[in-house]
């Protein structure tokens, strides 16, 4: 799940990163030794890639869910803005920035039926810009209480779980089960009794777990005066009218005014980066004065803003309902053909994962699929429980029916 129970820690307790490393075995670098991760590739074709032993292997590794990054419109946009402009404008936005940036941001708006879309480097440099702003009481439109407390959901990506010492300067943080109704109900009665606002920070689709109920979890948080910010990186494209995503689609295509979206431009969508979506009456001029990733960071490499803009326009037109067709047909015939229980198996998510009960049954499975030539990316602790692992497989709209049917025989084999 991409996360580590720190809730109980305390100021005087062992630090989150020493608990990682005594708990992790050396599961990791075996398997990189082995040649089961850590792959490096020379050339691709669709999703066969050839590695640096020279051979070819189908891969369900890419998060690029739709297969966008290979496009053509994609790729001849790149290549334009680098011979027009060039790598890179080595300064921050607030100084000088291709004319790609704001176009981009024009096309995210419109995806987002005019709702306001700030572009940042990474998802995560969006939650570093984003959640600060938010937690001081200073966001415009966004009012809070003279305290707030951080609901951190157990799920939520690993790159929201360390941000726990950076939101504590704004205050408490807590870590909470949304499964648990129970528990959140009484958690947020806490806060209103309290006059604390809480903020609930959770991911929409994760990347080891499954579907959270966005627009539930909107409804309660606003009962109770409080935000809901999701963190919807996998669920970008792969749903939702142009391409909006798993939470917006589950909001039914309305931003409410307390809840927040952070998205990537780095999987599905096709090119790179992150941005933040944000109420329509927002003026993200202000994320621009004071988050810092945009104050002191640079933009997204010229070629690559180029194919944002590019990945953009195709969202904006039919052919993104055609990748989403064929991204849900591959993977309900995966989960059709495969007799073993797969983790997500079922749900509208775009990943899916084989379970062992050892961490050396998971290491041998990944060395028989590499010889049968099929890669994947083999995990252990502290993505799953200590001493399991688990094979992932990110499925793509560009897998032939052939490489799908591969894999799930070859999976019924390895379980059999």
């Amino acid at each position: 799940m991409n996360t580590l129970d720190v809730s109980n820690l305390d100021q005087n307790s062992q630090d989150w990163m020493s608990i990682r490393s005594s708990r992790t075995s050396g599961a990791f670098e075996h398997a990189s030794g082995e040649g089961l991760t850590s792959f490096i590739v020379t050339e691709r074709h669709g999703k066969q890639v050839i590695l640096d032993d020279g051979k070819p292997y189908t891969e369900f590794i890419s998060c690029s869910y739709l297969g966008l990054e290979s496009h053509p419109l994609l790729v001849e946009a790149s290549y334009n803005a680098l011979n027009s402009i060039g790598i890179h404008l080595s300064a921050s936005r607030s100084a000088m920035s291709p004319v790609y940036l704001p176009q981009l941001e024009e096309l995210l708006q419109d995806i987002y039926q005019g709702n306001s879309v700030t572009v940042f480097t990474s998802t995560s440099n969006a939650h570093l810009g984003v959640l600060p702003l938010l937690g001081s009481g200073h966001m415009d439109r966004y009012p809070t209480k003279p305290e707030v407390r951080w609901l951190v959901d157990r799920t939520a990506h690993a790159s929201i779980q360390v941000l726990r010492g950076l939101l504590g300067q704004f205050g408490q943080v807590i870590r909470v089960d949304t499964n648990d109704t129970e528990a959140l109900s009484q958690t947020l009665q806490d806060c209103s009794h309290q006059k604390v606002t809480p903020i609930l920070l959770i991911d929409g689709v994760g990347s080891m777990s499954g579907l959270l109920p966005v627009k539930n979890l909107s409804e309660l948080m606003k009962k109770y005066d409080g935000y809901l910010y999701v963190d919807d990186a996998h669920g970008i494209s792969i749903s939702g009218k142009y391409g909006s995503g798993y939470a917006f689609e589950n909001l039914g295509h309305e931003l409410p005014d307390n809840t927040i979206i952070a998205g990537s431009l780095s999987k599905a969508f096709g090119g790179a980066g992150g941005f933040i979506v944000l109420r329509k009456d927002y003026n993200n001029s202000q994320l621009k004065r004071l988050a810092n990733p945009l104050v002191f960071g640079h933009t997204i490499p010229v070629p690559l803003q180029a194919a944002n803009v590019a990945a953009a326009k195709i969202h904006l037109s039919s052919e993104i309902d055609t990748l989403q067709s064929s991204l849900w047909k591959n993977i309900n015939q995966l989960d059709n053909l495969v007799t073993d229980t797969l983790m997500n198996e079922q749900l509208k998510a775009p990943i899916r994962g084989a379970y062992f009960d050892s961490e050396q049954q998971g290491l041998d499975a990944a060395k028989k699929l590499r010889e049968s030539g099929v890669i994947m990316f083999p995990v252990f602790y502290p993505i799953v429980e200590t001493n399991k692992s688990m094979l992932r497989f990110a499925v793509s709209a560009n897998h032939t029916t052939e490489q799908i049917v591969d894999l799930s025989e070859k999976l019924n084999h390895l379980k059999s």
